[in-house]
């Protein structure tokens, strides 16, 4: 057994940081807005009695909604490192709220598809700003490095369990309310308000409390966004310089990709495997959500232990290959409980890497960059899922049974823990084991400019 208890103790001293918590209660509201709004676009899309949904379907909204991200990500970096990332929290959270309303009173009209994708993109377009601006501000309220290793475990993970918890609200709305566009633009309504809770939330925090340092902000936009190709030239040289990171970042998307075919796969099983109606579709579903929540919540839990013992990228590893014999054992039957169970692995080895992957970026890249690199996370984050949706279209059938496509999920996962154990034995320059270590290896490698 883990010893919980250092982890318990290390959660108590992030919480006696006044920066910390007020970063980390933006993040809930913002998060759980996130939850509510992604469950109503589901239900919409996936779930509405009117629409025959197939996986190419699935693939289409994921690429309308996700895509864009891959030319918004890039000038979202450029303009956190200038703008004051407290302001971004701010009116990034009014915009999405006013947004979501948008979408809510277009729900309520009928309009066309492409209208509503355009309001839905509104939203997630300057969530872009609103998650890059949380991940770059968090060092600026921790204290020291083992704070900032917690702290990368406990607040994405704190806030997908936020927006499973939304989730969950919008599930309850959904089943309670009138059914069709009515309840869809209700649950949507719900988002708006927390939105507009999460902008308020920022407000306890100083403008200049999240940098960057006040000689990074210019004073004009016009300014920021005529630097962005000098500056994202400038992130990619940083980046590559930075092995760990590279190596890290590579591995999550990966990941990312088997979790986003296995995800379009469940999405087919609920609607139409497992259930004959919408409603018990939607509540396997919610389920499921439910399951890879606990999953995010455990590894939170016991990442910053096994970092410790096994180091950064031992830790890597073995999500990876877990995942790898897991996922085949409990998703080739293709019966809703193991499936459930597969959830709930992913979850954790997901997760797992996630956390790991945050605090390797954190710590090998300069604060005047940080912005910039993790707009380019956030990129290809988006950019894998969506090839995983593309890939899912092509070998699921309507009912989302495919074992090629289990199998290949598995061999990737396979693929990432023999990459990462390489990294972890492979000797350096200086004849020891490559880097991304920061547990039992020693100290955490944290690059600087020269």
């Amino acid at each position: 057994m883990l010893n919980a208890m250092p982890v318990v103790r290390d959660l108590r001293s992030l919480l006696r940081l006044h920066g910390f918590r007020r970063l980390l209660a933006v993040r809930l509201l913002s998060q759980g807005a996130d939850g509510v709004y992604q469950v109503a676009l589901a239900a919409y899309v996936v779930f509405s009695p009117e629409r025959q949904t197939s996986p190419a379907a699935i693939a289409s909204a994921m690429a309308v909604l996700l895509l864009p991200y891959s030319i918004v990500g890039p000038f979202a970096g450029v303009l956190l490192d200038r703008w004051r990332r407290r302001q971004v929290l701010l009116y990034g959270n009014l915009l999405r709220a006013v947004f979501a309303a948008g979408t809510a009173a277009l729900l309520l009209a009928g309009v066309p598809d492409w209208l509503f994708y355009l309001s839905a993109l509104s939203v997630t377009a300057v969530n872009r700003f609103v998650l890059s601006g949380l991940s770059a501000a968090l060092p600026r309220v921790v204290d020291t490095e083992e704070q900032l290793v917690v702290g990368n475990s406990l607040s994405p993970t704190a806030g997908t369990l936020a927006a499973t918890a939304g989730g969950g609200v919008a599930f309850l709305v959904g089943l309670a309310g009138p059914k069709g566009g009515t309840a869809d633009a209700m649950t949507v309504l719900v988002g708006s308000g927390l939105y507009l809770c999460a902008a308020l939330a920022s407000l306890r925090m100083a403008p200049g409390a999240l940098g960057p340092e006040p000689e990074l902000v210019l004073p004009r936009i016009r300014a920021a966004v005529a630097s962005t190709a000098r500056g994202l030239v400038a992130g990619v040289r940083h980046l590559r310089a930075r092995r760990e990171a590279a190596q890290a970042l590579s591995a999550m998307g990966l990941m990312r990709f088997c979790f986003g075919a296995l995800t379009v796969m469940l999405l087919m099983l609920c609607r139409y495997a497992w259930s004959d109606g919408e409603d018990d579709g939607m509540a396997l579903l919610g389920v499921a959500v439910g399951l890879s929540g606990l999953g995010f919540f455990v590894a939170a839990v016991v990442t910053p232990s096994l970092v410790t013992r096994l180091g950064r990228t031992g830790w890597m590893t073995l999500c990876a290959a877990l995942a790898a014999v897991l996922t085949p054992l409990l998703a080739l039957s293709f019966a809703p409980g193991p499936m459930l169970v597969a959830a709930f692995v992913l979850g954790v080895t997901t997760q797992g890497v996630k956390i790991t992957t945050d605090t390797v970026v954190q710590s090998s890249v300069d604060d005047a960059y940080r912005g910039r690199v993790f707009s380019l996370y956030d990129m290809l984050f988006n950019v894998a899922f969506v090839g995983a949706a593309a890939a899912a279209a092509a070998l699921l059938p309507k009912d989302g049974r495919s074992a090629v496509l289990v199998v290949g999920v598995s061999v990737i996962f396979a693929g990432i823990a023999l990459s990462m154990f390489h990294v972890k034995h492979a000797p350096t320059e200086e004849g020891h084991p490559a880097a991304l270590e920061g547990g039992a290896g020693g100290e955490p490698h944290v690059s600087r400019e020269t």
